[in-house]
């Protein structure tokens, strides 16, 4: 967080330069709206890029539809609620699963169990003669947080389980390089 807020102090002193500098009343006030919101643009920019982390990202030499075929062949295990070729979407339904104990609190408390649940989401973009797969894995715990109300008994996001993406994009790139393709 440190380099992202210097870098914004430093544009910040970029565009505060302008308005110091000896321009007409509008022209003035004008530059100064504008800096304002090249910098608020920028921040919410950068904001929402930090929300979309997580997925695995890899770049394919070849077709698109070699890539598709593989990126279903990497989720078959799992039923698939969408199947969108043309937007290049595939995402599958809730897995439910064992998880691991998880303490939650300031105190390390035991939760109410263990359940997990999954589902994976993998979009396919066809980039001339290069394939961008994105996989991500959302992940949900049930009962993580204490409590007598209706807030304690539901599904609560947690991390995504690096093993898992890792077991997808392992396949897919297992069944690409028996097709002939290469990653870039």
């Amino acid at each position: 967080m440190v380099p992202l807020c210097f870098q914004l102090q430093h544009i910040s002193r970029f565009v505060g330069s302008f308005s110091r500098e000896k321009l007409p009343l509008r022209d003035s006030h004008m530059t100064r709206i504008y800096a304002r919101c090249f910098v608020t643009a920028l921040f919410f920019t950068l904001a929402s890029c930090a929300m979309f982390s997580g997925s695995r990202d890899q770049h394919y030499v070849c077709s698109y539809d070699v890539t598709w075929e593989a990126a279903l062949d990497a989720v078959k295990g799992r039923s698939l609620t969408v199947q969108d070729k043309t937007n290049g979407l595939i995402e599958t339904g809730w897995l439910e699963m064992e998880g691991r104990e998880r303490p939650y609190g300031m105190f390390g408390r035991e939760g109410f169990g263990n359940k997990e649940r999954s589902r994976m989401s993998v979009t396919v973009k066809n980039l001339s003669d290069v394939a961008a797969v994105s996989v991500l894995e959302i992940r949900q715990r049930w009962h993580a947080k204490g409590g007598v109300t209706q807030q304690a008994t539901k599904w609560w996001p947690i991390e995504p389980s690096e093993e898992a993406m890792a077991e997808v994009v392992g396949r897919m790139n297992s069944k690409l390089m028996e097709r002939g393709c290469t990653t870039s």
